[in-house]
């Protein structure tokens, strides 16, 4: 257990390299945002109605749906070796 708490703690170290720190927190910050934590933190930030709440759960809900779907076509359509590579098109 001790060490995935310490893989987790080496993902987001950053190295700062020939003193330049300006760098070091550049890459910090675009790591953060990509995992989300910039995100989630100004989302608790403040208090946020219940009714907000749950619009956002459904919209984040629906986009995960929009976006998983749209990942499987996109699949669909490039994959390789298929019997008819135009489907619709004869």
């Amino acid at each position: 257990m001790g060490m995935r708490k310490h893989a987790q703690f080496l993902a987001r170290t950053i190295m700062v390299q020939d003193n330049n720190i300006e760098k070091a927190a550049r890459l910090l910050n675009g790591i953060l945002a990509r995992e989300g934590i910039f995100e989630q933190y100004r989302a608790t930030r403040y208090y946020e109605k219940p009714t907000k709440t749950r619009r956002r759960v459904n919209f984040e809900r629906c986009r995960a749906y929009y976006c998983e779907d749209m990942d499987r076509k996109i699949k669909f359509i490039l994959r390789k070796n298929r019997v008819d590579p135009f489907p619709g098109c004869s």
